[in-house]
């Protein structure tokens, strides 16, 4: 076993930390240079201690078979080759999260790929242009694989390596699981998830864990790397007694600021990265709460019994990514209005050509939710830009409901000064949001929630940039 909390010393040697408790079982280091091999990659059935060591193992699906799957690293700039093995009963791909990819590679079924099937491989072999904090998973019934376990961390490391004495990855799921602690497979997809909040799990776990417990030194600095897997749960998380700082949203870096009372909200699918010089006295615990809907302690960073480092002084900054900036003051204006769900407006939507009102399209075809009247997949984008336009998309939110809003292939931000990059935004109900983007990768892309029954239900849409 492999332990996914690196001290700074092995990172500088290029070396993976061993043996640690409830951290993430599997680690796969990428090649710096361009590969002269495939990592592989199975997706299979497997088992995960979701509840407490004295109990069954919960059945899931997993990268590997474990959960979270193997953490993939690689340099900015370098290469990444993965095969991907489906030992699975049903079709399966990988989208790689965040990653502004070849399009061919962006691992969306019927709209970049077909799935792959139960028995057959595939290779997705692309360069990594960012550093930060990513992650990979399926993206053909992506409500019910991910339900299941089916995703993994995929990191880009700086050219020049930061200066932390750790660098701690923190998975975030949720799962909806039975008194047996067998996951509920009957409720996956169901009506009244897809038209509500989608499927919110009655379990919290950690890299595959009940609760995190992350070893740390009094005057460390760390970097924690936080990922929220879940299907549809927003995680409000608390941190006691520290002052974590924001340092990288979806991967990209901004200017260090400091968390509202310890605070952060993180929207499925969303990554934060946060910088915490621990300050606390070696024997000191500090708790890291979910505060959703009840108090819940989620993870604990442990100071161990021995003597304090010296604290450093100085502020850390990570380097950007050099992003484009979008020429905000000419962009070519398309919407995108929200509708439907439960206490929804939408009175008629379109679906495959034909429209219905909002309760013969659920009981005909399970659809719930539209972007601009069509539900699900159109014929034509939702918009063509040429590459190197830059493009506004206002979003209107005319639901009962949040919808975690992902772009694919590409990174957006709002107008304000300083406004951070985000390949994911968090849309409240009644909300109206414009963000910019600079139309440089060219493919088909897809746009859709990221509460994945909301998707399922009818939330997805797709762009095009012509070279």
């Amino acid at each position: 076993m492999h332990s996914n909390n690196l001290t700074r010393r092995q990172l500088l040697a290029g070396a993976s930390a061993a043996g640690s408790l409830l951290f993430a079982p599997g680690f796969s280091s990428a090649a710096l240079a361009i590969p002269d091999s495939p990592i592989l990659l199975e997706a299979r059935p497997g088992k995960a201690n979701l509840l407490d060591t004295t109990l069954s193992e919960t059945s899931i699906w997993g990268f590997e078979g474990v959960v979270p799957g193997p953490i993939i690293r690689a340099k900015r700039g370098s290469e990444v080759w993965v095969r991907l093995k489906n030992s699975l009963p049903q079709p399966t791909t990988v989208h790689w999260h965040g990653i502004r990819i070849d399009n061919a590679m962006d691992g969306v079924a019927g709209l970049t790929q077909d799935p792959v099937p139960p028995g057959e491989t595939f290779d997705y072999r692309f360069k990594v242009p960012d550093a930060g904090t990513y992650w990979y998973h399926p993206h053909n019934r992506s409500w019910e694989q991910l339900a299941r376990g089916l995703y993994g961390t995929l990191v880009v490391e700086e050219p020049d390596t930061p200066d932390f004495d750790q660098d701690i990855i923190a998975v975030m799921d949720d799962w909806r699981l039975g008194e047996d602690g067998a996951i509920d497979e009957k409720s996956m997809g169901s009506i009244r998830d897809r038209a509500h909040a989608g499927r919110l799990g009655n379990i919290l776990s950690v890299n595959g864990r009940p609760k995190g417990k992350f070893p740390v030194r009094s005057g460390e600095r760390i970097r924690l790397r936080m990922i929220n897997t879940c299907n549809a749960r927003i995680l409000k998380l608390r941190f006691e007694d520290l002052n974590p700082q924001v340092i990288a949203l979806d991967g990209q870096p901004v200017s260090p600021y400091a968390l509202d009372h310890g605070l952060v909200t993180i929207a499925p699918a969303q990554r934060v990265d946060l910088l915490i010089d621990m300050t606390g006295a070696p024997g000191v615990t500090h708790a890291i709460t979910e505060v959703s809907q009840r108090r819940l302690v989620t993870a604990t960073l442990e100071y161990s019994r021995q003597s304090t480092l010296p604290a450093r002084p100085s502020q850390l900054e990570l380097p950007g990514n050099g992003l484009k900036q979008p020429v905000i003051a000419s962009s070519r204006k398309v919407d995108l209005i929200m509708s439907g769900g439960a206490m929804g407006q939408a009175e008629k939507i379109t679906f495959k050509g034909k429209t219905y009102d909002l309760r013969q399209l659920v009981r005909e075809h399970g659809q719930v939710w539209a972007f601009n009247g069509n539900a699900g997949m159109p014929k034509l984008p939702l918009f063509s830009a040429k590459q190197g336009e830059s493009i506004a998309v206002r979003m209107v939110n005319e639901t009962r409901w949040p919808h975690a809003m992902h772009f694919h292939g590409h990174h957006f931000k709002e107008a304000a000064q300083n406004a951070p990059w985000r390949d994911t935004l968090l849309m409240q109900a009644d909300e109206t949001r414009t963000v910019y983007l600079h139309a440089d990768n060219p493919g088909k892309w897809m746009i859709h929630c990221h509460m994945l029954e909301h998707q399922a239900g009818g939330m997805g849409t797709w762009f095009e940039v012509k070279a």
